[in-house]
């Protein structure tokens, strides 16, 4: 079973829309991975650390609108300090990235 939280717990978790601007191969990761960089309008460009290779090409992920998690403690990742989450689910693939149905504007958050 799940653990309920409290709507306040949830308001915590800074949920905001941004687009990747860069993609490339992370070879230095333990696990196979990309180095992804988003800009997330007035939050600015970050970058993180993301194992999506199963589903996704690099070339493939620029232009696309993520939904990254922007207030975890930044987190050093090999030679890189990953500055957000991006969220996604498990898939039998891979990980798939969660995306905005419609694009909307960078850094708007989540409701």
């Amino acid at each position: 079973m799940t653990e309920l939280i409290e709507w306040s717990d949830f308001t915590k978790v800074v949920m905001v829309a941004g687009t990747v601007t860069r993609a490339e191969a992370f070879p230095e990761a333990r696990q196979p991975a990309y180095r992804i960089w988003v800009d997330f309008g007035s939050y600015g460009e970050r970058k993180t650390s993301a194992q999506v290779t199963g589903v996704y090409q690099p070339e493939e992920l620029v232009g696309r609108q993520i939904i990254g998690v922007i207030n975890f403690p930044e987190k050093q990742i090999g030679p890189i300090r990953s500055q957000f989450l991006l969220t996604g689910f498990h898939t039998d693939d891979g990980v798939v990235i969660a995306t905005t149905e419609r694009t909307v504007p960078n850094g708007t958050r989540l409701a």
